[in-house]
């Protein structure tokens, strides 16, 4: 089973330091993890990337999902692209997720879209997104790579709440011509907005490029809430989706190990 799911290291195996979370991933019968932003600054040094692809080829994993520079995700930022004082900093991260993608071979990134900026006329920014987004999906199209954007919870001021709102930037990015994009559905987040899982999958399955779970309430493994994940997965495969399910939840437990009991 553990060839069907990935492992988030950004929110899994946090009992470890961040280097140390590929090996612990491997150990733990993974063969693919994905990370949030795992630097600091938008571009870091070449040393900090250097040795965080290090890792990765050390443990023997692959990495199959990274996320664009976010902010401070600790003080409530959630994404650049539509925030008009940072456009030149994701622009500029963008060149260093390039570089990453060509030497890991990491064909998956979550771009989150921004909090609402108070001074800002939301038109605006999402104009600002738009632009971004198919920047940014113009660089990666060369490597055959896909930008994700994602709904979230617990975001008073993100905008995109649900898999439409997210369908409807996917849309009118493609205006611009480019055309790889994709929903990145985290069902815990669907679940949390009261978004209908069971009819996202059926209208947009060919739009979901990712897929992360975890349980609700709670954001803790699955099991642990009332999420029907197992029916989800089951229905998403039916639908044609032959990604990997990515785990993206806090554990209930002391430590990771403890909570991947529920997969056997």
């Amino acid at each position: 089973m553990s060839l069907r799911f990935a492992v988030n290291c950004s929110i899994l195996f946090t009992e470890l330091p961040l280097y140390e979370r590929s090996a612990a991933a491997r150990a733990a019968g993974f063969e693919e993890v994905e990370f949030w932003w795992p630097f600091e600054s938008a571009v870091p040094e070449d040393g900090e990337v250097d040795r965080f692809e290090r890792a990765l080829a050390d443990a023997g994993v692959s990495l199959i999902g990274l996320n664009f520079a976010a902010g401070d995700m600790a003080a409530g930022d959630r994404g650049l692209a539509s925030w008009p004082a940072r456009s030149l900093e994701f622009r500029d991260n963008l060149a260093v997720v390039l570089g990453i993608a060509e030497r890991t071979g990491c064909r998956a990134f979550n771009a989150l879209y921004g909090n609402r900026i108070e001074g800002v006329h939301p038109a605006a920014q999402d104009e600002l997104a738009i632009e971004n987004l198919a920047l940014a999906a113009a660089a990666l199209r060369p490597i055959d790579g896909t930008v994700l954007v994602e709904p979230l919870s617990g975001a008073d001021r993100y905008p995109l709440l649900t898999a439409a709102d997210v369908v409807d930037v996917i849309t009118n990015v493609e205006r611009t011509g480019v055309t790889n994009l994709g929903l990145l559905a985290d069902l815990y987040h669907l679940t949390v907005n009261g978004d209908d899982v069971g009819k996202v999958i059926t209208t947009y399955g060919d739009r979901i490029a990712h897929v992360q779970i975890a349980d609700a309430p709670g954001r803790n493994e699955p099991g642990t809430g009332s999420i029907p994940l197992a029916r989800h997965l089951e229905d998403l495969e039916a639908a044609g989706y032959r990604g990997r399910f990515a785990l993206e939840y806090k554990p209930s437990t002391a430590s990771t190990l403890e909570s991947l009991g529920w997969m056997h």
